[in-house]
C-alpha cells in the first residue's frame, strides 16, 4: 500500500471501544489514517488531569518502525544528527533527520530494545527514506505501526498508577530509559518517556492486547485521578513544556511545496541535537556550512503581555516590520502566562529585543485589534522537578 493510499484510511485504534463510551463530546479528529479523540468531556478538566494527577493518551497512531540488523547503529548513525553510540539497550534517544539540504525531515524517538533491534517513532511515515538511507547497510526495516499500540500515561500520579498495577520497580526507570513487564502473556514495555514536560510514561504492547491494558491501568488509576485526554488538553502542555510538533512549528523537509520553506535543527531551536564529532551524516555537510555561516530563521518561545492568545499571528520588530509569526498560542493555566512558539528572521529573537505580537480576537461579532509585546524566554514555560525525580515522590 502506498502513503498516498495509506493516508486516505481511516481506521479506529485499537482503544476505541474504551475511548467512544468516555468521549462526551463527540469530537474526533483523523490522525495518520486512525480517528482520535479531540476532547472527551472538557479540556481544562484533562488539562488539570495531566498537570494533577493522571491523563491518558492513545498514542497508537504515531508512526512506528522496526530496524534490526548487524548494522544497525552504524545506520542510525549515518540517519540521525544526533550520536547514536551512547543508545545501549534498555535506553531511549530524542533525535531529528534532514535531507541533503540539512533540512529536517523529521524529529522522533529511538528506543534500543535489545541487541540488534530498535524501534523508531516519528509523526510522519518515512519508509522509502529509511530504505533509501539503507543501501549498503545489513539492516531490516519494517512498519509495525498497525501492530503495537501505546498509551501515554502521564501526570503526578501516574508512577503511583504504574506502582498499582504491580510493575515491580518501575519507580526505578530514570527518564528515557525503559523496561518490560509480563502482562497477560505478552510483554509490556514501559518507557519514561512523553510530549507533556511532566512526569510521565508510555505503554507499549502488542494490538491485540490493547483493550486489557486499557482496562487494567484504568482499575488501577481509580485512586488517584486518572482521566483520559485528548488531543486539545495535550497541544496546551506540549506547548508549555516547549516542544515543537511537525506540520504545525514547522514542515518536513518531504511535505515542502516552496524551496526554503523547510527548516534546520538550528533554526528549530534543536542544535543541541547535532553532534558534529561523528563523521557522516544526512545534511552534514549544510548544517556545517550552516553553523559556519548562520541560519536564516531562530526559533523562540514568547511570553506575550495580556490574555489573548496569539494564534497564526504575524511578529513584528519595533519600527513595525514583520519579522516572523506565531507557530503555536495557548494560556498557560500552570504559567498563568499568555505563550507562544514562534519562527522569526535573524538575527531578531534574541533576549531583550523589542518584538509585538499583532493579534486579532472576536466579542460580540466585533474584530478588534490588539499589538501585544512580546518577551523572549529561554527553556520551557512549565518545567515541574518531578519530572526528572528518580524514584518520583508520591502525591
Amino acid at each position: 500500500m502506498s502513503v498516498r493510499e495509506a493516508d486516505k484510511r481511516v481506521l479506529r485504534t485499537p482503544f476505541y471501544s474504551r475511548a467512544s463510551e468516555l468521549c462526551q463530546t463527540n469530537l474526533w479528529s483523523p490522525w495518520k489514517a486512525y480517528t482520535t479523540v479531540d476532547c472527551y468531556s472538557y479540556v481544562e478538566e484533562e488539562y488539570f488531569a495531566i498537570r494533577n494527577a493522571t491523563g491518558v493518551f492513545d498514542l497508537t497512531p504515531m508512526i512506528k518502525y522496526r530496524i534490526s540488523g548487524p548494522d544497525g547503529l552504524a545506520y542510525l548513525d549515518k540517519l540521525m544528527t544526533r550520536k547514536m553510540s551512547k543508545l545501549t539497550p534498555g535506553r531511549v534517544m530524542y533525535s531529528a533527520w534532514c535531507n541533503d539540504l540539512g533540512h529536517v525531515l523529521d524529529d522522533g524517538t529511538v528506543f534500543h530494545l535489545e541487541e540488534n533491534l530498535w524501534r523508531l517513532c516519528s509523526a510522519e511515515r518515512h519508509m522509502d527514506w529509511l530504505q533509501a538511507t539503507a543501501l549498503g547497510f545489513d539492516v531490516e526495516i519494517e512498519d509495525e505501526t498497525d501492530d503495537v499500540v501505546g498509551l501515554a500515561v502521564q501526570g503526578p500520579t501516574s508512577c503511583q498508577t504504574l506502582k498499582a498495577m504491580n510493575l515491580s520497580c518501575v519507580e526505578n526507570l530514570k527518564p528515557f530509559q525503559h523496561m518490560s513487564f509480563d502482562f497477560e502473556g505478552t510483554k509490556l514495555m514501559v518507557s519514561r518517556t512523553g510530549f507533556t514536560g511532566d512526569l510521565g510514561y508510555e505503554l507499549w504492547v502488542p494490538s491485540e492486547y490493547a483493550e486489557k491494558l486499557w482496562d487494567t491501568l484504568f482499575e488501577a488509576g481509580k485512586a488517584f485521578g486518572i482521566l483520559p485526554i485528548g488531543s486539545h488538553a495535550l497541544d496546551i502542555v506540549r506547548i508549555e513544556a516547549g516542544f515543537i510538533q511537525a506540520e504545525v512549528d514547522f514542515v518536513p523537509a518531504l511535505n515542502v511545496v516552496r524551496a526554503g520553506r523547510g527548516r534546520s535543527p538550528f533554526e528549530l531551536g534543536l542544535d543541541w541535537l547535532v553532534h558534529f564529532d561523528k563523521p557522516v551524516f544526512n545534511g552534514r555537510r549544510a548544517l556545517l556550512k550552516e553553523k559556519e555561516e548562520g541560519s536564516r530563521y531562530r526559533f523562540v518561545r514568547l511570553d506575550i503581555e495580556g490574555n489573548k492568545p496569539a494564534s497564526d499571528s504575524f511578529i513584528y520588530n519595533s519600527k513595525k516590520d514583520i519579522v516572523g509569526h506565531i507557530t503555536s498560542a495557548t494560556w498557560s493555566p500552570s504559567a498563568k502566562k499568555n505563550i507562544a512558539l514562534g519562527s522569526v528572521e535573524m538575527p531578531w529573537g534574541r533576549l531583550g529585543d523589542e518584538l509585538y505580537a499583532e493579534i486579532y480576537y472576536n466579542r460580540e461579532l466585533k474584530w478588534n485589534r490588539l499589538m501585544a509585546r512580546c518577551h523572549v524566554v529561554e527553556g520551557a514555560f512549565f518545567d515541574p522537578p518531578r519530572r526528572r525525580e528518580t524514584p518520583p515522590l508520591d502525591y
